[in-house]
């Protein structure tokens, strides 16, 4: 009898452990984002946010490691969307529902899953947007609505807000549910966002650049929910700015167009 062909796997069989570091972080990413949940759970909030602001981080993080080492992958990329969906759609609502919104129940709830839905839809509005670049060499100059890492952020400030400042009107669930509702459709929205990853800094912009990144470095050391508060209010503050720069660059490339 003739011998059946062997089907080999395209897939090595072996990979250096250092592609394995981009997918490690995201896995960091989304244990610290639920153990965010049993913070909550156990009331120890400081520990919550803390914990959802680390998410954050690290998935900052896993992304520029895996461009350094050039450890890219479909896997990492499928896995980090993913956790992106748990760190920071479904953790951090959840926490605020703990925190202020399950004082108006139904509503309270309501306002958590259209969080996590406009989370979902933004993750996957990002991947179609990313790859269409990717295919057409084009360069995204910004963010197509808010980032789900800044506004996992930017729902925990009023928790920031009431650690530093002991307001207890920032714990109102009804302001949170409208303020909740809000950062939820800014993620949907075709609002341009401010992205770093193409942002060039001058040679003579470096020492200052530094210096600026020790200086909040220590400000978090030292006033830590304090530094937290303005860094969210200054990224509301860039939200304009975007939209400003955005035009520019519009009208600079229709300009060129009709040169």
């Amino acid at each position: 009898m003739p011998r059946r062909p062997r089907i080999r796997n395209p897939l090595p069989s072996e990979i250096p452990v250092r592609s394995l570091v981009p997918s490690m972080l995201t896995v960091l990413a989304l244990c610290s984002g639920v153990t965010a949940i049993r913070f909550a759970f156990a009331e120890r909030w400081e520990a919550a946010v803390v914990a959802i602001l680390l998410a954050g981080v690290l998935d900052l993080l896993d992304g520029r490691v895996a461009r350094m080492i050039k450890g890219s992958s479909r896997f990492g990329a499928e896995l980090d969307s993913l956790s992106d969906v748990i760190c920071f759609g479904v953790a951090p609502p959840l926490v605020l529902y703990l925190w202020s919104l399950n004082g108006v129940r139904g509503l309270g709830w309501a306002v958590v899953l259209l969080f996590c839905v406009c989370c979902a839809l933004r993750l996957a509005r990002f991947n179609i947007l990313d790859q269409d670049a990717n295919e057409d060499g084009t360069v995204q100059r910004f963010f197509v609505g808010v980032p789900a890492p800044a506004a996992a952020g930017l729902l925990v400030l009023p928790m920031i807000l009431t650690f530093e400042l002991g307001w207890e009107m920032f714990q109102s669930p009804y302001l949170c549910a409208v303020y909740a509702t809000i950062i939820a459709l800014l993620m949907i929205s075709r609002l341009p966002t401010v992205t770093l990853k193409y942002v060039r800094i001058d040679r003579g912009l470096v020492t200052p650049v530094l210096l600026g990144i020790g200086i909040l470095v220590a400000a978090l050391a030292t006033y830590f929910w304090a530094t937290l508060a303005l860094i969210g209010l200054f990224y509301f503050l860039s939200l304009p700015v975007a939209v400003y720069q955005q035009r520019q660059v519009a009208a600079k490339t229709q300009t060129g167009d009709d040169v």
